[in-house]
């Protein structure tokens, strides 16, 4: 009896180890990918878009089988209840992730879809970057210019308020910047192009691809901060 209880325990121990191994495993794909160890194709498109999917649908049944064996037991069910818990999250936050990639609005947005800003001194990192049309303020309603000449200055301090990081030499006309994201390191450029009566931005990531409306949310927040100023 004693033998059958220990194999029940490590059995249960097996089980918990697989419920937990997908949180574990796809913030090690985010992190690696931030810190440039593989690629964003590697860490999200397989690590995490594929393989994580199979280890949280794993991790699922794994949970459901722990809290059955729990209850037939009559054991403690606290590991279950957070096994199935963690598991059901993971596997929930990854079909959230993933619909939300293609329901945003374009990862391109600008104030001005007469006379679309160029980026400037950050064109020759976009290599390969066209990933479709630009949105305005129809598919993002915070990207709006403001209707005043900024100075370069308050130009900077929006990029910077808004977790950029400024790149090249500013000038009276234009000022440009880069931010990265914290889980995949997902690079998106800006750059806000200032005339009389008029300051406009545009944001894009970088890869062209679609990051679930993160461009306009950094543009709705770049566009806020200027404004403010004004």
């Amino acid at each position: 009896m004693a033998r059958s209880g220990r194999r029940s325990g490590g059995g249960g121990l097996r089980l918990a180890a697989i419920a937990f191994l997908a949180p574990i495993f796809i913030l090690v794909a985010a992190l690696g990918t931030r810190t440039g160890l593989w690629s964003y194709e590697t860490g999200h498109d397989v690590l995490t878009a594929r393989i994580g999917v199979v280890l949280g649908t794993m991790g699922v049944l794994a949970a459901v089988a722990l809290l059955v064996s729990a209850f037939r037991r009559r054991a403690s069910l606290w590991l279950a209840a957070l096994a199935l818990a963690v598991s059901a999250m993971t596997l929930g936050g990854l079909g959230w992730h993933m619909t939300r990639l293609g329901a945003g609005p374009p990862d391109d947005i600008s104030t001005d879809l007469a006379e679309i800003p160029g980026f400037g001194v950050l064109e020759s990192r976009r290599r390969g970057s066209d990933g479709g049309a630009t949105g305005g303020v129809e598919a993002c309603p915070g990207a709006v210019p403001a209707m005043t000449q900024m100075a370069p200055e308050s130009a900077v301090w929006a990029l910077q308020e808004a977790g950029f990081s400024v790149q090249g030499g500013v000038s009276v006309g234009r000022a440009a910047g880069t931010h990265t994201g914290f889980w995949f390191g997902t690079v998106h450029d800006a750059v806000i192009r200032i005339r009389p009566g008029r300051t406009d931005v545009r944001v894009a990531a970088r890869d062209g691809r679609p990051h679930g409306g993160e461009a306009c949310e950094l543009a709705t927040r770049i566009s806020a901060a200027l404004r403010g100023v004004g």
